[in-house]
């Protein structure tokens, strides 16, 4: 049985983080990906958003790293030249009985480290984006877009130039701790298991199924797995908007939102819709809840400019009606198996995380 130093399990932009950030600390590592290209889950279907940190409740690892994340990602495109964007986003409150709820967003925020988030009035709002009615919105300069592929390539050709390898078509079917060390069975062309010191399982939407049968912790430290599938639906012509435009929170998301992409595309979404498994599906019908929505804050959405987009799936670890978990990074102090690190409910701002996720999983395998 061939032994390496370190496993990490899934090609998406966290998975790539986390290779990236052991193999620049030294450590070899092999990164085991189920489809025949990188970053084609979760990673492929998001709406590219850097975000600045507003949300979460503080304290909370979602809070702290998406900051920390957030600087980091925005310094490593710089220096890369991965294509980017630091284009700001207004949270708007179209009536003036949700302005309260706009304060709440910036005392959390403040409290998570974000301090530039200006508060404007309807006449503030009209010079910077004219076609937006509301009575008051946030506006977070912080907040921007990324171009997701180009930072993973990134991300993997800095991992590859530390000594990591890719193997692509290479399935994890199960795994067992053994004397220190965790072994699993990779499949393929040719089934095989190998030895590693490290084992990250960092397989987004199968994170917790893959979790269930790698042998070692017990079942009942482990989450369970909930889906919710959010469907985007593109603006035919050019957007009236420079920012991207945000709602208010709703449960299990951030509402349906304008994001532009660097070309100028805007498009909307996600919507949120409780579902058993992972289905890609998008159904044009839901075309007419997202008219409804946005014309609250754009009443002048002609019909029919709106298209089916595409579908994301977020890994849920929490049930339906219940307040969104915090990022898991499990390691053996909370499953006592060593060697052995998972990274359950890594939704957003995952993608903003990512590279301070890779930087927490790396110290704690090097400490």
């Amino acid at each position: 049985m061939d032994t390496v130093d370190c496993i990490v399990i899934g090609a998406g932009v966290v998975g790539l983080a986390c290779a990236k950030a052991l193999a620049e600390a030294g450590r070899e590592v092999i990164v085991l990906e189920r489809e025949t290209a990188f970053g084609t889950g979760i990673s492929s279907r998001n709406s590219e958003v850097i975000h600045a940190g507003l949300y979460y409740p503080t304290g909370s690892l979602k809070a702290r790293l998406c900051v920390e994340g957030r600087d980091q990602l925005y310094a490593y495109c710089a220096e890369r030249g991965v294509g980017h964007s630091r284009c700001g986003k207004l949270v708007v409150a179209p009536r003036a009985e949700q302005a309260g709820a706009l304060e709440q967003i910036r005392t959390k925020a403040t409290a998570n480290g974000v301090h530039d988030l200006q508060l404007l009035d309807r006449s503030q709002i009209a010079a910077l984006e004219p076609a937006l009615d509301a009575h008051a919105a946030l506006l977070s300069p912080s907040t921007g877009i990324v171009d997701s592929h180009g930072l993973m390539l990134s991300l993997l050709g800095d991992a590859e130039n530390h000594g990591a390898m890719l193997a692509l078509g290479s399935p994890v079917i199960d795994g067992y701790a053994d004397k220190g060390s965790v072994v699993v069975r990779v499949g393929g062309e040719q089934e095989m298991e190998l030895r590693a010191r490290w084992v990250i399982n960092a397989a987004g939407l199968d994170a917790v199924a893959l979790g269930q049968h790698i042998t070692g912790p017990a079942k009942d430290l482990l989450p369970q797995a909930w889906f919710a599938r959010g469907v985007y639906f593109t603006l035919t012509g050019k957007a009236p908007f420079s920012r991207l435009i945000y709602p208010l929170p709703e449960p299990g998301g951030l509402g349906v939102h304008l994001t532009l992409d660097l070309g100028g595309q805007a498009k909307f979404g996600p919507d949120v819709e409780w579902i058993d498994h992972p289905d890609y599906h998008v159904d044009p019908a839901r075309a007419e809840r997202f008219y409804q929505a946005i014309r609250a804050w754009w009443p002048q959405l002609e019909d029919g400019r709106l298209e089916p987009g595409y579908a994301g799936v977020r890994p849920k670890i929490v049930a339906p009606g219940m307040p969104d978990a915090d990022f898991r990074i499990d390691g053996p102090a909370q499953h006592g198996v060593p060697g052995l690190i998972h990274l359950f409910g890594i939704e957003s701002p995952g993608l903003t995380a990512a590279m301070a996720i890779g930087q927490q999983v790396a110290g704690q395998v090097c400490q």
